[in-house]
C-alpha cells in the first residue's frame, strides 16, 4: 500500500523544506524547496516504493517551486532520474541548456545531479496533479544505456506513455495483492515501455560517447561535485574515478586544460559569480574564498586578480554599482547556476 510522504497546509507550510523529504530524509535529494502562499495552501504526497524506485503521487491546489543548484549537488550526491507524468497543471523546468514545459498529458526527465529549478502551476481550477517515479540512475541505464538530457519534456499523447502510466498506477495503488517480486517486474515493464518511447527521439539523449569521453565526463563531474575541497588533487580524482593519474593527465590534456589550470579557472569563476551577486553583509570575501576550495584569502585575492585585473574587494564593488538592484530579485535564480549562496552552504 501507498504512504503518506507529507501533507502541507496553512499550519505547518513553512515546514516544508524539512518535510518534503520525509522521513529521516530518505525520499528525493537535497534542494530548495518552497510553496506559494496563496489563499489556499493544500499540498499531498503519497508514496508507494518498489525494490529502490519510488512511485509518488503529488496533487496540489498550491503553486510549488523546487530548485537544485551545485552547492546542493556538492553537499548531496544522489544519482537519480525522475520520470513525470503531469495529470493537471504544467510543469515549468529551467535548466543549464535552456528551459522546457510539461503540460497535462506530457511526460519529462529531470536529473539530480545537473542542476535545474522546476514550477508546478495549477490548471484553471487551481489544482496540481503529478505522478512521478525516482529511478537510481545506474537502474535506468539498464533500460536508457544513453545519457539522458536534463529537463527533457515530450508530448505524452502516445500510446506508449499511456500504458508506462496505466502500469505504474496499478502498481501505487495495488492494496498488498501484488507480491514485492511482481511489482518490481511491473515497474521495470513500465521502465522498459518508456524507454522504447523515448529511445529514438534525438532531442532526449544525448550524442553516444567515446570511452575516453565518458571517463572524462567522470572526471569533470568530480571535479565539479568536489570543487570547494582545497584537498583536491589529480590524486583524488584519479582514485575516485578508477584511473591512474597518468591517464586523468592524459584526458585532461586531450581536454586542453591541465588539472590545476581546470581547478583554478572554475574556483574563480564561481568566486567571481559569486562577488557579483552578493554584498558584503551577505558574505566576506574570505568565506568565498574558503568555500570555493582556497586555503587562505591571501591566495585567493592573488589568483582572482591575476585573472581579473582587479582584488576580489574591488571587483564587487564595481559590480554592484554596475547592477541596479539586488532587491526583489528571488533567492533562487540569483544561485541556480552559480554554484551555491550563502544560504546552502551554511
Amino acid at each position: 500500500m501507498s504512504e503518506t510522504l507529507f501533507v502541507l497546509d496553512k499550519r505547518n507550510y513553512r515546514e516544508c523544506q524539512d518535510a518534503y523529504r520525509g522521513n529521516n530524509n530518505q525520499e528525493y535529494y537535497l534542494g530548495d524547496y518552497s510553496i506559494d502562499t496563496g489563499s489556499v495552501i493544500d499540498v499531498r504526497a503519497e508514496k508507494k516504493a518498489v525494490g529502490s524506485c519510488s512511485i509518488i503521487h503529488i496533487k496540489s491546489r498550491t503553486k510549488q517551486s523546487f530548485m537544485r543548484s551545485w552547492s546542493h549537488i556538492r553537499e548531496d550526491a544522489t544519482d537519480v532520474v525522475v520520470l513525470w507524468f503531469v495529470k493537471r497543471g504544467r510543469l515549468c523546468i529551467s535548466h543549464q541548456s535552456g528551459s522546457s514545459v510539461a503540460e497535462a498529458g506530457d511526460f519529462a526527465i529531470t536529473k539530480s545531479m545537473t542542476p535545474f529549478s522546476i514550477d508546478c502551476q495549477t490548471d484553471d481550477e487551481s489544482v496540481h496533479e503529478v505522478m512521478h517515479v525516482i529511478v537510481p540512475t545506474h537502474i535506468l541505464r539498464r533500460f536508457i544505456p544513453q545519457e539522458v538530457r536534463a529537463g527533457f519534456a515530450v508530448p505524452g499523447s502516445g500510446r506508449a506513455f499511456a500504458i508506462a502510466e496505466s502500469i505504474l498506477s496499478e502498481v501505487f495503488n495495488d492494496r498488498d495483492e501484488l507480491s514485492d517480486h511482481v511489482q518490481q517486474l511491473l515497474v521495470e515493464s513500465a521502465l522498459q515501455v518508456v524507454a522504447d518511447a523515448i529511445k529514438d527521439r534525438e532531442d532526449c539523449t544525448l550524442v553516444r560517447q567515446s570511452l575516453p569521453d565518458k571517463r572524462l565526463q567522470e572526471v569533470l563531474r568530480y571535479i565539479e561535485i568536489h570543487l570547494s575541497d582545497p584537498g583536491l588533487s589529480t590524486a583524488m580524482v584519479a582514485e575516485a574515478c578508477g584511473i591512474s593519474q597518468r591517464y586523468l593527465s592524459f584526458l585532461l590534456k586531450q581536454n586542453g586544460t591541465p588539472f590545476s589550470e581546470l581547478v583554478w579557472d572554475k574556483r574563480l569563476k564561481i568566486a567571481s559569480r559569486w562577488l557579483s551577486s552578493s554584498r558584503p553583509s551577505d558574505i566576506s570575501i574570505a568565506e568565498i574564498a574558503f568555500r570555493v576550495g582556497f586555503k587562505s584569502p591571501a591566495h585567493f585575492s592573488r589568483m582572482f586578480k591575476r585573472v581579473y585585473n582587479k582584488g576580489p574587494r574591488e571587483y564587487r564593488s564595481a559590480s554592484l554599482e554596475s547592477r541596479p538592484s539586488l532587491e526583489g530579485l528571488p533567492d533562487m535564480h540569483q544561485e541556480l547556476f552559480t554554484g551555491g549562496s550563502s544560504s546552502t552552504l551554511q
